[in-house]
């Protein structure tokens, strides 16, 4: 599959990415445009998805987007990277819970090439480090293309996620790749690497 492949170095407001990303969903359905694989940052965020509630918003001063994406409240800053995605599934298998797992195992890789072991959870979506999630997950299917995205914590602020719960799991807390390994080097180069692999591999 040809999968365009975008590299963002300045931070990328959400609003903005959101709108370049569903007009390339309806351009793939159109059959106008390849897939998208696109990497960035964003600045400080908080965004909603459909099955997020209000008491989870612990600060109510912040200003919370709410999106068409699954899952719940999350958190996007400075040093997070975003992996945004549109992948047209009528072109592969229409299996929905299989992509899911193909992105899982994406992170997966691409932590175990710092040696920071990490894992899914049947439970609780996202990417673990033991009892820690440093990975969130959150996808939306239209007419079988796959898109929105992951995004992973580098080498972010993590007191940020203090001003809500993350995921909607009180019980939890956060990581980041800086906090597991100190040595982060070709984060965009092995993004890349582990994400166009699993995706041309479907």
């Amino acid at each position: 599959m040809n999968i365009e492949i975008k590299k963002s170095n300045k931070l990328i407001p959400y609003k903005f990415a959101i709108k370049i990303l569903e007009k390339r969903v309806n351009d793939i359905k159109r059959g106008k445009k390849n897939e998208l694989l696109w990497i960035l940052e964003h600045p400080l965020t908080y965004t909603a998805g459909v099955r997020y509630k209000n008491n989870e918003i612990l600060d109510k001063k912040i200003r919370l987007i709410k999106t068409k994406r699954g899952g719940k409240i999350t958190l996007h800053n400075p040093g997070q990277k975003i992996i945004y995605f549109a992948i047209d599934l009528s072109k592969r298998k229409r299996d929905v819970r299989r992509f899911v797992k193909i992105v899982e195992k994406s992170i997966i890789e691409f932590l175990n090439m710092y040696g920071v072991k990490s894992k899914s959870d049947r439970k609780n979506v996202g990417i673990w480090v033991r009892n820690k999630k440093i990975a969130a997950i959150g996808i939306r299917i239209s007419r079988w293309v796959a898109y929105h995205g992951c995004s992973i914590n580098i080498s972010n602020d993590l007191d940020a996620y203090k001003k809500i719960i993350p995921c909607g799991l009180s019980n939890k807390d956060v990581t980041s790749l800086k906090l597991e390994n100190k040595r982060i080097y070709n984060i965009n180069k092995n993004l890349q690497k582990v994400f166009s692999k699993n995706f041309n591999e479907i």
